[in-house]
C-alpha cells in the first residue's frame, strides 16, 4: 500500500516540495524527465504534473494527496480537502495598474478591462465589490498587458513587485494572499490515511522547527527570574549551574516571531554569552 502524491514538475514549488519530503526524512530519486518516483524509506509514491493539473488528479483519485499553491487550488475550484498549510511558494494575487493611475480603491476597475490568468477569482473579487469589468484571460506575460494596450488592469501573482515594475505598473489590492498547501481526495481509505497521518506528522515537525530557534546563554542569578520569564520554551526552559558562583546557563526555545525583541530584553537583563542554534525537527 502507497499513498501518490503529486507535486509540480519543475520550478519553485518542486524545489521546496523534494525539500520537504527530503527534510521528513523521505528519499526520493527522480531522473531526468521522469513522471514518476517512489520513495525508497517510506509508501510514497510521487507523481510530477503541471501545477494546474494537480486539484483535477486529486479529485479524480489519480493522485491520492498533492502540493499546490492556493492560487491554483481555488482558481481550479475542484472538491478537494485542504489537509495543511505548508509555509512555503507564498506570493499574492493582486491588482496592478499603470504606475502614473491615481488608484483609489477597488472602485476603480467600474468599467475597466483587466487581463489575468486567474478569471474564476478575479470575477468573484468583482462581484463581491459589485464592481462591472471586462475580463481578458491570458496566460503568460500578463503584466505587458496594458503597455500593448489590451487591458487597463492586471491582476496577477507577485512575489517581490519587481516585474511589475519593470513594465511600468504598481501594485494596489491583494485579492489573495496564497501559499503552498498540502490537499488530498476526499474518499481516501483508512490505511492510506493512517499514511497520511504519519507524513504530516513529520512535515509538522519540520515547520515548528524553521519557524523555532534554540537558544542558550548565561544569566546572573540575581536577574535569573526575570529572564526565565521572557523564555516560555516549549513547557519551561531549562537551567543549569555555571562553573563560576552566581551565574546559571539557560536553554529555551524561541519562535522566529518574536526572537529579535527577547533578545534585546535579555540584553538588557544581563544575559551574556547568546549562543543560537537552528532546529532540525521539532516534536511538542
Amino acid at each position: 500500500m502507497k499513498l501518490k502524491i503529486a507535486i509540480q514538475k519543475s520550478g519553485r514549488l518542486y524545489e521546496d516540495s523534494i525539500k520537504l519530503l527530503k527534510d521528513c526524512g523521505i528519499d526520493v530519486r527522480n531522473g531526468m524527465n521522469k513522471l514518476k518516483a517512489e520513495a525508497e524509506n517510506f509508501p510514497l509514491e510521487v507523481f510530477f504534473l503541471r501545477d494546474d493539473d494537480i486539484p483535477q488528479y486529486v479529485a479524480d483519485k489519480v493522485a491520492d494527496i498533492g502540493i499546490v499553491g492556493e492560487n491554483v487550488l481555488y482558481e481550479k475550484q475542484k472538491s478537494v480537502t485542504v489537509v495543511e498549510k505548508l509555509g512555503f511558494s507564498k506570493c499574492r494575487l493582486a491588482v496592478g495598474v499603470g504606475k502614473d493611475e491615481n488608484y483609489t480603491g477597488a472602485q476603480y476597475l467600474q468599467g475597466k478591462t483587466i487581463a489575468t490568468s486567474y478569471p474564476v477569482l478575479v470575477r468573484k473579487f468583482l462581484d463581491d465589490n459589485n464592481i462591472n469589468a471586462e475580463i481578458h484571460e491570458i496566460s503568460g506575460s500578463v503584466e505587458i498587458a496594458p503597455g500593448i494596450g489590451l487591458s487597463d488592469a492586471i491582476v496577477d501573482l507577485v512575489s517581490s513587485g519587481s516585474t511589475l515594475f519593470m513594465n511600468g505598473l504598481k501594485e494596489t489590492e491583494t485579492i489573495l494572499k496564497s501559499e503552498a498547501v498540502l490537499v488530498r481526495n476526499n474518499e481516501l481509505s483508512e490505511e492510506k490515511l493512517a499514511i497520511l497521518s504519519s507524513l504530516v506528522f513529520r512535515m509538522q515537525a519540520v515547520k515548528k522547527a524553521k519557524n523555532n530557534k534554540y537558544i542558550l546563554l548565561n544569566a546572573p542569578n540575581e536577574r535569573l527570574q526575570e529572564i526565565i520569564a521572557l523564555l516560555p520554551g516549549m513547557k519551561s526552559p531549562t537551567v543549569l549551574p555555571l562553573a563560576e558562583s552566581g551565574w546559571s546557563s539557560v536553554h529555551s526555545v524561541l519562535n522566529e516571531n518574536d526572537f529579535w525583541n527577547i533578545i534585546e530584553q535579555l540584553k538588557e537583563r544581563g544575559a551574556q554569552g547568546i549562543l543560537v542554534i537552528p532546529i532540525e525537527k521539532m516534536i511538542v
